[in-house]
């Protein structure tokens, strides 16, 4: 009877209840995982001590990535044999690779130079086996089909890029957390419209990890942080829904994200992008310095020295991403090069206005203290 019932189960007929599902296995797996994870690394002293670069003054475990790890990985293996079993186990290696590389790095110290081998290797297995790849630019530049092997060039770049851009932004209390959870819903949404019942079921797990992982990360007395291994392993989660999201628009002529997917995907990561150009301009060209070299440049850094609490700086920065992703969706209908110049420029904006708003009220302030 059950092998019956399972040879003609189709998820597709119950998406909705499925996804929810997926959300609330993962977001369960995740909550419960994490003040084990606590416990032990109390006991073990596997702490973050502050220094001169931390945003925070009291030991913390970094060990968060182990948890959202455990809700995705249950979810894929339980619904594994309902949906695309090739993508999920090549994902699940993918991450279990990371997975490894950053609970190394967390523990003890991992060289730049192997994590970035990891990295390589854990795109190139999802590129290669799956063939999930950016085609073209779309016309961008008026370049529409890439040859095979720069294709797949680009594609490993694209990857390395999101990866550590996301790592980047990881600095203030849920920051990182609070923009993945955001991006995989929109992602979700987008894979459902694409009839990929697969992805969006890993972007749901993905996101029910993040809600609970956010619990703790904004908790007082419980706190707990994403490190290195949560940092990878949603960074390459989200580079490979980018990457799947617009191979499936350029793949199908008839999606209406044909000739917008990159401009879409662009906005959707747009904080991580902007933040990652900005330090490394700052550091190679002001500083003249490594660009990997760590310092207090980045955006949300700025949004704290200017007065903003952490929770602010989360709520200002993910409030400014989704207004920006919610004008990218109404471009849809404009010309691809259009949307990538208006997303730069009302991007920047955007990002910007906040600071010029405290230079007014900072002015504002002098002047009445002078009057009075």
């Amino acid at each position: 009877m059950i092998k019956i019932l399972f040879e003609h189960f189709d998820p597709s007929e119950f998406a909705i209840l499925w996804l929810i599902a997926a959300f609330i296995l993962a977001f369960f797996m995740a909550y419960r995982t994490f003040p084990v994870i606590l416990i032990v690394a109390e006991e073990k002293h596997l702490m973050d001590e502050p220094d001169s670069r931390s945003m925070h003054s009291n030991r913390t475990p970094t060990l968060g990535g182990i948890g959202i790890f455990l809700g995705v990985i249950v979810v894929m293996t339980i619904v594994g044999a309902f949906l695309n079993t090739k993508t999920l186990l090549l994902v699940m290696g993918g991450l279990t690779i990371l997975f490894f590389l950053g609970l190394k790095d967390d523990l003890t110290v991992l060289s730049p130079g192997k994590k970035f081998i990891g990295q390589l290797f854990a795109a190139a297995l999802l590129i290669v086996f799956t063939d999930t790849r950016i085609i073209g630019f779309s016309s961008i530049l008026d370049v529409h089909t890439l040859p095979y092997w720069v294709s797949v060039g680009f594609t490993l770049f694209v990857y390395l890029l999101i990866i550590n851009a996301y790592n980047l932004i990881d600095g203030v209390d849920g920051l990182a957390g609070t923009i993945a959870l955001s991006v995989s819903i929109i992602f979700m949404y987008l894979f459902v419209q694409a009839g990929d019942l697969s992805l969006a079921t890993i972007a749901m797990a993905l996101s029910g990890s993040l809600l609970a992982f956010l619990r703790f990360n904004f908790s007082r007395s419980k706190k707990i942080f994403m490190g290195d291994t949560g940092s990878m392993i949603v960074g390459f989660l989200l580079a490979f829904f980018t990457i799947s999201f617009i191979n499936l628009a350029q793949v199908d002529e008839t999606s209406d994200y044909y000739h917008a997917a990159p401009a879409l995907a662009c906005a959707l990561l747009f904080y991580p992008f902007i933040d990652t150009l900005r330090i490394f301009f700052i550091r190679i060209v002001i500083h003249k310095t490594s660009p990997f070299k760590a310092d207090k440049n980045h955006i949300h850094h700025w949004f704290i020295k200017i007065g903003y609490s952490h929770l602010m700086t989360t709520i200002l920065i993910c409030g400014i991403n989704f207004v920006i992703v919610c004008i990218a969706f109404s471009l849809l209908q404009f010309q691809l090069n259009i949307q990538i110049i208006c997303l730069l420029l009302y991007g920047v904006f955007f990002y910007t206005l906040p600071f010029i708003v405290h230079r007014f009220k900072n002015k504002a302030t002098i002047k009445e203290n002078k009057m009075s």
